[in-house]
């Protein structure tokens, strides 16, 4: 991340799950700096949208702070850093896959930054902040609200199957011309697929594909299941 601790206990805890403080005396969880990470991430994206962006009104700012300010957003950074093989967790949250579900690593993301920022301060914590998502509030500040289908299926993903959607990409032709085909897993099942003259756009593909689809499976789901239920009370 760019950043030494001058108080490794600080990381330590960033890093401590609830399940393991349960069987680890005298531990203590990373709730507590969890709260205060969320707190120093919302002011410093708002401060640099609200800076940045002079022309934007409050909706849109609202929309783009919403877009890197979530659980999925948090939880693709957390795994990009690898912070899953960092975790510690209790034998039962181990064993049931817990270093790779969104909201842990969502929740020990915002740790981290809260570890940050106590270690370090205002300046240490904006800097990795942006570092971790500069990129994705330019994207989603250049089009709020928009075609953003990878935030979207991250979404979706995240909290219908608690678990983050995985690319798989190969390239094709010579460095001046080549093209990029994506295919994305969502539950370990293969869900869309696209292709692009980038990796992101092949990714933007995939990512829309499968985004429809599911929508689409889901919203028929959830009115058989209304109509189920109106039988009933019937």
């Amino acid at each position: 991340m760019g950043w030494t601790f001058g108080d490794p206990e600080l990381l330590e805890r960033s890093v401590a799950h609830r399940s393991w403080c349960a069987e680890t005396a005298g531990a203590k969880s990373n709730e507590r700096l969890e709260f205060l990470g969320d707190a120093v991430l919302g002011l410093v994206v708002t401060d640099f949208l609200f800076r940045t962006y002079d022309t934007l009104p409050e909706g849109e700012l609202a929309k783009v702070r919403a877009s890197v300010v979530n659980s999925a957003a948090l939880a693709e950074v957390a795994a990009d850093l690898d912070i899953g093989a960092a975790l510690l967790l209790g034998r039962g949250e181990d064993q049931s896959g817990g270093r790779e579900k969104p909201s842990i690593l969502a929740d020990a993301m915002e740790a981290v930054i809260g570890a940050v920022y106590l270690d370090g301060g205002w300046k240490a914590a904006e800097e990795l902040i942006m570092g971790l998502l500069g990129e994705r509030i330019e994207e989603a500040a250049a089009g709020p609200g928009g075609q953003d289908y990878k935030t979207r299926l991250q979404e979706l993903a995240a909290r219908r199957f608690d678990q983050l959607p995985r690319y798989e990409v190969v390239d094709d032709g010579p460095d001046h011309a080549k093209r990029f085909y994506a295919s994305v897993l969502v539950a370990g099942e293969r869900k869309g697929s696209g292709e692009g003259r980038s990796k992101k756009q092949a990714e933007q593909a995939a990512a829309r594909m499968a985004w429809e689809q599911l929508q689409a499976a889901l919203t028929a789901a959830d009115q058989v299941a209304e109509e189920v239920e109106s039988t009933g009370h019937a």
